[in-house]
C-alpha cells in the first residue's frame, strides 16, 4: 500500500493479504500472519481542513470495535492507542504510517486463530464462538464502517469520534502502566483523552500527564 500511495492510488482503496511473510506490528514488532486472519490496509489523503492525522487511529478503532463487538462472546473494548481487546485479550491491532499527504492504515484481526506463548493474552473470533466468519466478508463490512466514521471525522470534527471512543474504551480509573519509547515507565490510572486524542494519565500524586505515544499495559 505504501508503494501504491506513491503511484497515486485513490483514497478509499483497500488492499488485503491472504497471509503475510513480513508482517509488522507497532514499533517494528514481528506480527504472525497465518492464512485465514484479516490483514488489510487503506489510506486517507489528508486535506487542509481535516482534524489531526494521528486521530485517524481513533476513527479506525471505532470502526473495528463496531465490527467486532457483535461477533464476540466477551466484552469488547478499545485500548489506547491502537488495540481492540475482548475481556482483556487482544483480538485486533491498528497501525498508521504517513507518506507525504497520505496516511496508510493497517488493520490486523485474529479471525480463525491467534498466536500462543506471548507475554499478554490474545484471542480470535473463532475462540469467541464466531466460527463462520470469513476474512473477505469481514473486510467488506469494515470498509463500510470506516467510511462512516471517516465521514463524521471530516464533517463534524473530532468531538463525536472522541465521545464514541470513550464510551467503548477502558473505563475511567483503569490502572495502567505506560512504557515510553525511551524505556521509561509511568504508572497511573486512565482519566480521559484530551481534545487532540492524547491519553491523559492521572498520577498517584493527583497530577496528570498527557501521553503522546507509548505501550499501554493495563493492570
Amino acid at each position: 500500500m505504501l508503494a501504491l500511495v506513491e503511484q497515486g492510488i485513490a483514497e478509499g482503496s483497500w488492499l488485503r493479504a491472504g497471509r503475510q511473510t513480513g508482517g509488522r506490528g507497532r514499533m517494528g514488532r514481528a506480527w504472525e500472519s497465518p492464512a485465514g486472519n484479516l490483514y488489510a490496509s487503506t489510506l486517507v489523503r489528508i486535506g487542509p481542513n481535516d482534524p489531526p492525522a494521528h486521530s485517524l487511529a481513533l476513527v479506525t478503532a471505532n470502526a473495528v470495535h463496531a465490527l467486532l463487538a457483535p461477533l464476540c462472546a466477551g466484552q469488547t473494548r478499545i485500548k489506547w492507542p491502537n488495540d481492540i481487546l475482548v475481556d482483556g485479550a487482544k483480538i485486533a491491532g491498528i497501525l498508521l504510517e504517513r507518506v507525504n499527504d497520505a496516511i496508510v492504515i493497517g488493520v490486523g484481526i485474529n479471525v480463525v486463530g491467534h498466536p500462543t506463548g506471548l507475554d499478554r493474552p490474545v484471542t480470535s473470533l473463532a475462540a469467541q464462538g464466531a466460527l463462520d466468519v470469513e476474512a473477505g466478508a469481514l473486510l467488506e463490512r469494515l470498509a463500510q464502517l470506516f467510511a462512516h466514521w471517516l465521514a463524521i471525522w471530516r464533517a463534524q470534527g473530532l468531538d463525536p469520534v472522541l465521545n464514541h471512543w470513550l464510551l467503548n474504551a477502558h473505563p475511567k480509573g483503569t490502572p495502567m502502566r505506560v512504557v515510553q519509547s525511551d524505556g521509561t515507565q509511568v504508572e497511573g490510572v486512565f482519566d480521559t483523552l484530551d481534545a487532540q486524542g492524547m491519553l491523559i494519565l492521572r498520577l498517584a500524586n493527583g497530577g496528570s500527564r498527557a501521553i503522546h505515544a507509548g505501550d499501554i499495559i493495563l493492570s
